[in-house]
């Protein structure tokens, strides 16, 4: 590289500096001397800076109150697009009031000031907004508008644990997104789309949106777009236990979103690299991604993603250093109760079913009043369903070791009759027993030689059984009180736990094999699920 070329990139980078230098500096005129030349200074800056895709000229005439809507407007969407969320709010808020209440440009300063609330976590304001900007677009009829609106109000129940209210919303705004030629909106509709039923756990139908979405934003050449929407795809795999697509994908964005200038969505990309480590039991791999997650949501006060950031570190922890574990638990569990008290599913139900009334009045005297009563209630709400949440999981996993001992008595007293015949000391009762016994013998034996073949499912083992699949549920439901799905799963961790204690030259991957699993992963996380603890942790303790 020689001296003129590097004189030319530094000239190039400082220019895009004064760029980004003048709109902060045309902003601060403005705010000193609302007239007519500052605004023009201000968005020939935007314009510049390729903020904005046309010029914008007032002559000295124009109202200063037109003047003052137009600029502060454009200065939060200028702000929230740097990521300055305090900064954007307070001029989207200088803006609002200067809007005529039915002006459908009044509906877009309401959507993005939903949009700001979401990034700060607050869900309760942000619905209030949004609910706002669809009521306005609804009468004015412009589909392409109203499906942003909805677009961005599907968002808020989602991250407000509303999934199922978010679901009904983005199938409302691809609906009108169908309507209009706007590929580039459809895109962004669909990405949410596939987020919203990755909460919901139908993450096939996650992943359908999400390479939708990437097949419109390759068509629109939209690079800084698509490596969002490949994030978004990511969070699908991660659903479908597809581990290491979901990690390949993360690395080969991260660094482009970083370079794009967007963190929140390479921080939310981190998140989702740091998931995939994790679910490979890679968990020192995940550490430093989880924390500079953290650092970064923490920073733009995104409380919402921070939590998953602190979880996914408490989880990583969690084998390797318990103090470290507790610490990040305790921090995860903070804003947990920071983020209830300031978004409830209640308030969010709440303003789904008055939808189309008019606006809320909030009275903030009596907020205040009753605000420490609220934080208390929360809290102790918080507590309760923890408290509830974990007696159930211990519960249910007691249940699940109990069903365990219970196959490992069964087989112990199977091998024992071959070993002596005691069939004609049996009462009449005992053969009735006998009979139940030796069919969930038989089911036993049948699952551990399905196990072994590969040829494994309900439908399988009831066909090896010579009886329908429905008679097979019937019968097993009568003799254990289980579904098939829990009897085979549960004889699946006896041979787990039978290798593990006996067979200590056989790899968790070699277990996880011979128990029927199709991966290590999704073994690891059935034995986690049902022991608290991971295979290999399990091995240790015997």
């Amino acid at each position: 590289m020689n001296s003129k070329t590097i004189i030319l990139i530094a000239t190039l980078l400082a220019c895009t500096n004064a760029i980004a230098q003048n709109v902060d500096e045309a902003l601060k005129a403005f705010s000193k001397k609302a007239n007519a030349a500052n605004a023009n200074v201000f968005f020939d800056a935007l314009y510049k800076e390729n903020f904005i895709d046309e010029r914008v000229h007032f002559d000295s005439n124009s109202p200063k109150d037109s003047l003052e809507q137009q600029v502060w407007f454009w200065a939060a969407e200028w702000m929230y697009d740097l990521q300055e969320y305090k900064q954007a709010e307070m001029y989207a808020l200088k803006a609002l009031p200067l809007y005529h209440p039915s002006n459908h440009d009044m509906a877009d300063c309401l959507n993005t000031l939903g949009c700001i609330n979401v990034r700060m976590s607050d869900f309760k304001q942000a619905a209030l907004y949004a609910r706002k900007s669809v009521e306005i677009e609804l009468k004015h009829g412009n589909h392409d508008l109203i499906s942003s609106s909805l677009n961005t109000l599907a968002g808020i129940y989602m991250a407000g644990h509303q999934a199922k209210d978010a679901e009904k919303i983005i199938l409302q705004a691809i609906n009108h997104a169908n309507q209009v030629d706007n590929p580039g909106r459809k895109a962004i509709i669909l990405g949410m789309a596939s987020e919203i039923y990755h909460t919901l756990g139908n993450d096939e139908e996650a992943l359908s949106y999400a390479e939708q979405a990437i097949e419109l934003e390759k068509s629109l050449n939209r690079p800084k777009k698509l490596v969002v929407r490949l994030s978004q795809k990511a969070s699908a795999l991660l659903g479908l236990h597809r581990y290491k697509e979901a990690e390949v994908i993360c690395r080969q964005i991260s660094p482009q979103l970083k370079e794009n200038g967007d963190y929140h969505s390479y921080a939310i990309t981190l998140n989702r690299l740091g998931m995939s480590l994790l679910c490979q039991e890679r968990q020192q791999e995940a550490i430093p991604y989880y924390k500079e997650a953290a650092y970064l949501f923490s920073k733009m006060g995104d409380l919402y993603n921070e939590i998953h950031s602190q979880r996914g570190l408490y989880e990583s922890y969690w084998t390797l250093n318990s103090d470290s574990a507790k610490q990040y638990l305790d921090t995860f569990e903070l804003l947990k109760d920071s983020l209830y008290t300031r978004s409830t599913a209640e308030a969010l139900s709440r303003y789904n079913a008055e939808f189309g009334n008019k606006q809320l009045q909030i009275e903030n005297a009596k907020i205040r009043k009753t605000q420490h009563l609220i934080i208390i209630i929360a809290v102790v709400i918080i507590l309760l369903f923890s408290i509830a949440t974990w007696l159930i999981i211990q519960h249910s996993r007691k249940q699940m070791q109990d069903l365990v001992k219970k196959i490992e008595r069964m087989k112990a007293i199977s091998d024992a009759s071959t070993r002596e015949d005691s069939a004609s000391q049996a009462t009449t009762a005992e053969k009735e027993d006998s009979d139940e016994d030796m069919f969930l013998m038989h089911v036993i034996e049948t699952v551990n030689t399905a196990m072994s073949n590969g040829n494994f499912g309900v439908e399988q083992i009831a066909s090896e059984l010579n009886i329908s699949t429905q008679t097979f549920r019937r019968r097993l439901q009568n003799a254990t009180g289980e579904t098939p799905k829990a009897y085979i799963q549960a004889i699946q961790m006896e041979r787990a736990i039978t290798l593990l204690k006996q067979n200590q030259e056989l790899s968790i991957s070699q277990i996880a094999q011979q128990c029927g699993f199709n991966d290590v992963s999704s073994f690891s996380h059935t034995f986690r699920r049902i022991y608290g603890c991971s295979p290999t942790r399990y091995r240790e303790k015997q």
